[in-house]
């Protein structure tokens, strides 16, 4: 048997501003620096979106690598 210990880094979470589907019946949303457009269509139904706010997971640049 073989037991190991995993790296379990702490989840750094932050409040990142994210467009979200204005569609009762969608839950689509993206993060606002993943969006070219002013104001951007949901990719799950086409529905307009609108401004919001989400803690998720910070996310880390690796393309200067």
């Amino acid at each position: 048997m073989h037991w190991s210990k995993r790296n379990t880094e702490e989840e750094v979470q932050e409040e990142v501003a994210v467009w979200e589907c204005e569609s009762t019946e969608c839950v689509g949303w993206m993060r606002k620096n993943f969006s070219f457009d002013e104001k951007p269509s949901c990719p799950l139904c086409g529905s307009s979106m609108k401004s919001g706010e989400r803690m998720l997971s910070k996310l880390t640049n690796l393309q200067g690598r």
